[in-house]
């Protein structure tokens, strides 16, 4: 299976970000990963690397091929940032899979999520989430490789 271009991970929480990271990095589904703590971070983050704005060689940006955000998060929650996100070009949206990665239950969320159409996952993230992430929304790419 080939690799993914990068992840980026938005969570308020440290220590979520890092186990993620830890599992992602386990499981060799990427090289890149990022982690911001607000949406508002990740946002510019993506609002950057949407514009071309920053230096080529740079490893600091990269072109994420998959995104788990958080819904409760401060500065900016979760679907405050998909609302500016959805402001992007849409052809590097489209080059995007925007997991929704939460501890809520409450089936105004899970409708929230699917008007972004982003998916829906509750936490803590596995190695059995990341895998059926990847066959749902990779797999094209996993025939060719």
């Amino acid at each position: 299976m080939r690799k993914l271009s990068g992840i980026l991970l938005i969570d308020d929480d440290d220590t979520t970000n890092f186990l993620n990271q830890r599992l992602l990095e386990r499981l060799g589904v990427t090289d890149h990963i990022r982690a911001f703590v607000n949406g508002k971070q990740a946002f510019d983050y993506l609002y950057t690397v949407s514009n071309n704005n920053y230096e080529s060689e740079s490893n600091e940006y990269f072109q994420p091929e998959l995104i788990f955000l958080d819904i409760n998060m401060p500065v900016m929650d979760g679907f405050e940032m998909l609302d500016l996100y959805e402001r992007l070009n849409p052809e590097f949206r489209k080059k995007i899979v925007m997991v929704v990665l939460t501890t809520s239950t409450h089936p105004q969320d899970t409708a929230n999520s699917k008007k972004y159409n982003a998916e829906y996952i509750i936490k803590p993230l596995t190695s059995e989430k990341v895998n059926n992430l990847l066959q749902k929304h990779f797999q094209e790419d996993q025939k060719e490789a």
